[in-house]
């Protein structure tokens, strides 16, 4: 992640293998950002309607920064 991310930006997001055969990366907008720390936040993601239907789930929250990616 080298650009800041903010608040109505695009973004991709990864979903790991937890998510078992929909895992990869997913576009999407920044709908919130919760400050963690001082160097952390959770990015609150709205995905795009092809991605909800997919994956059956509107929003996802995004803590780790290597599993988002500014486009």
């Amino acid at each position: 992640m080298t650009e800041a991310i903010q608040v109505n930006d695009l973004v991709k997001v990864h979903l790991d293998s937890k998510f078992g055969d929909q895992e990869g990366w997913y576009e999407g907008k920044v709908i919130k950002i919760d400050p963690y720390s001082g160097h952390r936040s959770f990015y609150w993601v709205e995905l795009n309607e092809e991605n909800q239907d997919m994956l059956g789930i509107k929003h996802i929250s995004v803590f780790n920064p290597k599993n988002i990616q500014k486009l």
